[in-house]
């Protein structure tokens, strides 16, 4: 492969610290490299020095001659006075880029929503990053810099963009290097991944599973002040291993060294268990919403357009104590207003919602508007007004641990404690609000957006702690690794109904990609007429990028399955086989439930026999999906 860029020996030093001492790399055609490590040691600064934003004190970068550089920065703004047209594709005729399929699907993909002949003054600064990525994108460029491309794309966002970089170019060419939060991401993209860390960027090959492999086997070996960072690791790499094994298939060593790591590792939860102390702390009722509507007056709706909009129609939800759910949905989809609803801050305009007696909610929330009472104060102070003890485990395995302590789990250091809480990072702040909120001692936990400033290692962290905390968890994240990391079941807000997902964010994905066919032939209809001032761009897909999507279901009908698919339709049949052991041992407990039930209580018996249909039910719709993936798979 040709060679592209070269870093030597870069020195880079700020007032405070040093940043990078004696880095050398290497970028090839064909590289598809992440950049992971904790907030603050470098990520951002290493893009700029490969991309000649930013000069090193000392060493040199070397570039291939007449490369083209493309860059996305956090810092990037589009001048406010351009339309969203002009800042995408310029003083282009529309019919020179409307005939372009790369610049149609990234403006398919990114700004579906967006009004084309808008301002950008006009817009949200979700949407103006959003602008900024589709304008690098519609270039020319044999490397790409992205510096958090993820942030405001919601999930079908970020598999539109995962499936753009995957193919934007041929396999030994190009080369692409992102700074991401998003490990699903770095999975789905990258094949191989640097660690900043302490002034050094170490390589790793694969993406984020591979990384985790290689970097337990790094800690197994470290010093014994690496020893909490090893546990933290192997617990991690236990996950991996058993909850999504496809993701381990691409790593090139031997699965058997990751394998001895991880015989002794304990499940990462207990369901059971975590089900039965939840229960003791919550009773039997949590919240239930009952044939709930929640349908809004429109204000400023056109003549003889309708007056009110319905977001959630006859939605019943029954929220089980212990349970782990994941609420996806597009923004705008009514996720908000249905946490509302379980909190008690939105009433239902139809239906009824019923609240146990001893359920205490929380809520992590996007904004830190909690900490504000606390500006000026030291972290250690802040603390010492708190609870004096955290109980964290079950039974006889359950560890007492001070409020310091847990700070110590969640990154902060000695020093740190005596900072005010105004001059923490973006990270530390969100750290220290979900302390706050567990020393509370919530029975129900919902996290919105949780994975805000937080870099991978912390969320690590963050996801460990959640493990052992036995309440009820709802959480709302375009973090697909999160969701499927600490929750059981996952849900999703289409057209004002709730849906249960057997299959996870993949069906979610594949359900998004039919209303998206179901309306092409609208979309493609609108392609062919001019753009009304303030209109949209005529492209023939929605967010979810259609005309680049494929599905399994798709390809069955194809004479075989290209490498891509089949990897695809191996990993969702992986998923199913596990969803399925779940299932199965779910039933099994609801068929212990029935047995151990009053057999008087015939209300309670119906109760339970629903939801033993439901399972029932969940299982031969994955059992159908199991045989078209594999009859997929054989021809």
């Amino acid at each position: 492969m040709a060679h592209l860029f070269g870093a030597e020996r870069l020195h880079l030093e700020f007032p405070t610290r040093t940043v990078f001492d004696e880095v050398t790399l290497g970028i090839d055609e064909g590289d598809r490299i992440g950049v992971v490590g904790r907030n603050g040691d470098g990520k951002s600064s290493l893009l700029k020095l490969l991309a000649g934003r930013l000069e090193a004190d000392a060493g040199r970068v070397t570039r291939r001659r007449g490369i083209r550089i493309g860059m996305l920065d956090q810092a990037d703004v589009v001048d406010p006075g351009m339309t969203v047209a002009e800042a995408v594709v310029g003083g282009i005729e529309e019919h020179v880029w409307a005939g372009d399929a790369k610049v149609r699907d990234v403006i398919g993909g990114l700004l579906a929503d967006v009004p084309w002949h808008a301002q950008i003054a006009s817009l949200s600064g979700g949407q103006r990053r959003r602008v900024g990525l589709a304008a690098l994108l519609v270039g020319d460029w044999d490397v790409v810099f992205l510096d958090e491309p993820t942030n405001h794309l919601d999930v079908e966002g970020i598999a539109w963009l995962a499936r753009h970089l995957k193919g934007r170019w041929a396999a030994d060419s190009g080369a692409l290097v992102v700074v991401t939060h998003d490990r699903w991401f770095l999975d789905e993209v990258c094949t191989g991944t640097w660690e900043v860390h302490d002034g050094l960027v170490e390589p790793f090959e694969g993406g984020y599973a591979a990384y985790v492999l290689q970097r337990v086997e790094r800690d197994r070996m470290a010093a014994a002040s690496e020893a909490k960072r090893q546990n933290l690791m192997r617990k991690e790499l236990a996950w991996l291993r058993r909850g999504a094994p496809a993701r381990t298939s691409k790593p090139k060593f031997r699965i058997e060294a990751a394998n001895q790591l991880i015989e002794n590792e304990p499940p990462v939860r207990n369901p059971v268990e975590l089900s039965r102390l939840a229960v003791s702390r919550l009773g039997k009722d949590v919240v239930d919403l009952l044939d709930v509507s929640i349908v809004y007056p429109v204000t400023d709706a056109a003549p003889g357009a309708p007056t009110d909009r319905t977001v959630l129609h006859d939605v019943e939800w029954r929220i089980a104590p212990g349970e782990r759910t994941g609420i996806l949905g597009v923004n705008g989809a009514g996720k908000s207003t249905l946490l509302g609803l379980v909190t008690g801050a939105v009433q239902p305009t139809t239906g009824r919602v019923k609240r146990g007696k001893t359920v205490r909610i929380a809520t992590l929330s996007q904004e830190l508007a909690e900490l504000a009472e606390w500006a000026d104060q030291r972290v250690s102070a802040v603390i010492a007004e708190q609870r004096t003890a955290y109980r964290v485990g079950e039974g006889s395995k359950a560890v007492e641990l001070t409020p310091g302590q847990l700070l110590e789990r969640l990154g902060f250091t000695n020093a740190q404690l005596s900072t005010p809480v105004k001059n923490l990072s973006g990270g530390q702040k969100r750290r220290l609000q979900l302390l706050l909120i567990l020393l509370s001692e919530p029975n129900v936990l919902i996290l919105d957006e949780p994975t805000n400033d937080l870099d991978t290692d912390m969320l690590a962290a963050i996801e460990d702690l959640l493990d052992s905390w036995p309440g009820t968890l709802l959480v709302v994240s375009h973090d697909r690794y999160l969701v499927e990391r600490v929750t059981d079941r996952q849900l999703a807000i289409l057209d004002g109904h709730l849906r249960d997902l057997p299959r996870g964010v993949e069906q979610y994905l594949e359900l998004r990609r039919q209303q998206a066919d179901a309306v092409g032939g609208v979309a493609a209809a609108e392609a062919s007429r001019p753009i009304a001032a303030g209109g949209s761009a005529p492209v023939a897909t929605t967010g979810v990028g259609a005309a680049a999507s494929t599905t399994v279901a798709g390809a069955a009908a194809s004479a075989a399955l290209t490498g891509a698919e089949r990897r695809a339709a191996e990993k969702e049949r992986s998923s199913i086989d596990r969803r399925l052991e779940k299932l199965q041992a779910q039933i099994a407990e609801q068929h212990e439930k029935l047995a151990r039930h009053d057999q008087g209580d015939y209300v309670g018996l119906g109760v339970l026999g629903d939801e033993l249909a439901e399972l029932e039910a969940s299982v031969a719709e994955l059992e159908t999906r199991w045989l078209e993936v594999s009859e997929a798979l054989e021809t």
